[in-house]
Parts: structure tokens; C-alpha cells; sequence
């Protein structure tokens, strides 16, 4: 089942890094922020997580929880983690069920040839478990910033008071 912006996030289960689940309803009531990337240590990808662990006590002062996936196995992802002292848990989306879900691989050229991979995307889900944004095809300069700003944008609209509209 494809995903959809302002809809529920469909089922799916997911082993990260420690020990950790993740499911479409482990984190509801918390923001999540859901980063896919290509590889592990690669160029892009090490700027992207590194960006992303510079910037993570804000994204927790804002209420989010934050994972990067990709199709590398846990033992890869481990030493990523380890290497960069990375704050948050990578998930380890082997059988590409999350990747396929959220749309994204792709097929590219790589050296003349063409490959199956991984569109860097970034995904918002709100605490109620309903996608808020997604990015796709992204740079990696500038866009952890631009997350962090929609994470403090929605945990303010999360947290607003119902209006009287909305109570009746």
C-alpha cells in the first residue's frame, strides 16, 4: 500500500539499530521523522546522517523521533551508527518492504549502467500517525534545517488548542 500525505501510514514493522522496533503505531503521540538514504558510508549519505546527529537535540526539543533507513543489514548499520555517533536509531530495511511502501526506489544510472536504488527522501508523521510532508529526491545541503522547521511547525499546530469549531 502506497503512502499518501494527510493520510494514516499503513501497517509496517521495522528492526533498528539496538534493539529497537518500529512500527506505523510504536511512536504515536511523537513526531517522526523518517530519513531514507542510499548506503551506508557513502559520501551523501554520511553528510546527511552527520547533519542530521548535529541537529537531533532540537529535533528532540521539538517533540520528533528520528530514523534513518536504508537496505544495508545491521551489522553495516551498527558501524555507520558507531562510526558517526550517531544519536538515533537506523532502521535495516533489508527486504525493501518500507523502501517499496514509501516510493522509493528508483531506477538510476550508475556508470552507464542501470540500477535499482534508493531516492534520498525524508518523510514527516504527525503524532497522530498520519503523514504531514515528505520530501523526495533531495539535496542534502540545507535539508535537515528545512525538516527541523516543519517538525517545530507542526509540533506548534499539534499542540494549539482546539478551536471552538473544532470541539463542537
Amino acid at each position: 500500500m502506497a503512502i499518501v500525505v494527510d493520510k494514516l501510514i499503513p501497517e509496517f514493522d521495522a528492526n533498528a539499530t539496538n534493539g529497537v522496533k518500529v512500527s506505523n503505531t510504536s511512536h504515536l503521540g511523537q513526531i517522526v521523522v523518517l530519513f531514507f538514504y542510499p548506503k551506508d558510508n557513502t559520501p551523501g549519505c554520511t553528510t546527511e546522517a552527520m547533519e542530521f546527529r548535529d541537529k537531533y537535540k532540537d529535533f528532540e526539543k521539538a517533540g520528533a523521533a528520528v530514523f534513518g533507513v536504508s537496505r544495508d543489514n545491521m551489522t553495516s548499520h551498527d558501524g555507520f551508527k558507531a562510526k558517526l555517533e550517531l544519536p538515533y536509531e537506523l532502521i535495516a530495511d533489508t527486504e525493501e518492504k518500507m523502501c517499496h511502501m514509501f516510493g522509493v526506489v528508483k531506477n538510476k544510472i550508475m556508470y552507464g549502467k542501470k540500477v535499482k536504488g534508493i531516492e534520498r527522501s525524508t518523510f514527516l508523521i504527525g503524532p497522530d500517525g498520519i503523514l504531514r510532508q515528505e520530501w523526495r529526491g533531495i539535496k542534502v545541503a540545507g535539508h535537515v534545517a528545512e525538516v527541523l522547521k516543519a517538525v517545530k511547525a507542526l509540533k506548534k499546530t499539534a499542540a494549539a488548542p482546539a478551536t471552538a469549531e473544532q470541539a463542537e
